[in-house]
């Protein structure tokens, strides 16, 4: 049995929610603080320092934070109201004029928001296709990028990108790499011992599993990291801050997140191999395959599994590929990932006419229902 000091697993860490327990009740679970602000005592002094206003200081926030930590080998965790509002602080966190690269293809609301307000706001983006690394090299400008930003296996195609590879790229030319790691989640992937900087998580997915919760989040590699104090700053003084009930269920939500994602991984795996092959599928999109083409980068990377999310070209395009989804019965049509419950989307018409997602593409969400049941749901609703 591990002693007190040794390090634990992600099952351990994540059952027990580090295992705290109340000093004043016993309580093994966590109390809700709802109070926005705190008392001084009668010489004026905060009766619990750094206590002074919830917008940044809530305790409920700060369980959550420290489980996220440990998952990812880290040295600080913030939590944000939302994935996007994690994702934009920290290019925020920059200054205007500043030079960042991003994927081509990514998730398609921060690229909207980085190819518009951020350029409008001043902030120099060059998309790239980051998981090439020559592509990567030729975009960075050495000691003028700031920032590298990579999503891997990356929505909706899940292209994988080498995190270690991109760090050292980025490194080297004086900037700075941030991983979404959404689709992984640390029980897959630890991008920081892989050299990244910045971990940025839509915690609405699957760190809290349960389709419920809007949260983001973003860990530090180093504790005294000048970009993560401003992304502090930008927490703190722009309000993108979760609510205390949110922080609660995030943190409930994780105490079984290595037991769903290894579920819906090992499904994700067999509809994968079930669909190749098949007369009626002109592409599975997944990391699991040995034939993808970053399956060797993600099998170096990502331990455990290749995650819940795989794509599917439907034969007969765009109309072929609705009409599949229009018969589908037990996945749920709606948007989002990460949750118990198996989702389907077709991701070029939610997306708009300028959508780089192929027209015949349906992007699954696999949840922890029967694999059995999810693959005859399929392949009733994908016909010739």
């Amino acid at each position: 049995m591990a002693s007190e000091g040794s390090p634990r697993s992600a099952d351990t860490l994540c059952a027990q929610a580090l295992g705290d327990i109340d000093p004043q009740t016993g309580a093994l679970v966590p109390a809700i603080h709802p109070s926005t602000t705190y008392a001084r005592d009668a010489q004026n002094a905060l009766i619990a320092p750094g206590r002074l206003y919830a917008r940044d200081q809530n305790p409920t926030f700060e369980p959550a934070e420290r489980l996220i930590t440990a998952l990812e080998g880290g040295a600080r965790t913030a939590l944000f109201a939302s994935g996007m509002a994690a994702c934009t602080a920290v290019f925020r966190a920059l200054s205007p004029g500043d030079h960042v690269v991003v994927p081509r293809l990514m998730y398609w609301a921060l690229r909207r928001w980085l190819t518009g307000p951020a350029t409008r706001w001043g902030l120099d983006v060059t998309l790239a296709d980051v998981h090439d690394p020559t592509a990567l090299a030729a975009a960075i400008r050495p000691g003028r990028t700031r920032l590298v930003w990579v999503e891997t296996p990356a929505n909706p195609l899940w292209t994988v990108t080498d995190i270690a590879r991109s760090a050292a790229l980025a490194h080297e030319a004086g900037a700075l790499l941030a991983v979404d790691s959404t689709v992984a989640t640390p029980i897959l992937t630890q991008p920081i011992a892989l050299g990244a900087d910045l971990v940025v998580h839509a915690a609405t997915k699957a760190l809290n599993g349960h389709s419920d919760v809007l949260a983001g989040s973003v860990t530090a590699a180093r504790a005294d990291d000048a970009l993560f104090a401003r992304i502090l700053e930008v927490r703190a003084l722009e309000g993108a801050v979760i609510g205390p009930f949110e922080a609660w269920l995030l943190l409930r939500g994780m105490r079984t997140l290595p037991l769903r994602v290894r579920a819906a991984s090992a499904s994700a795996q067999r509809i994968a191999e079930c669909f190749c092959g098949d007369a009626r599928v002109v592409e599975v999109l997944y990391p699991g395959l040995p034939g993808f083409a970053g399956h060797e980068i993600a099998a170096r990377q990502m331990r455990g599994g290749f995650g819940s999310m795989l794509s599917l070209r439907v034969a007969g395009g765009a109309d072929a590929a609705l009409a599949a989804l229009g018969r589908l019965t037990l996945w749920k049509r709606a948007t989002s990932l990460g949750g118990t419950e198996s989702l389907v989307e077709h991701r070029a018409s939610i997306e708009g006419p300028d959508s780089p997602v192929p027209a015949d593409m349906l992007r699954l969400s696999v949840g922890t229902e029967d694999a059995a049941d999810l693959i005859a749901d399929l392949k009733d609703a994908i016909r010739p």
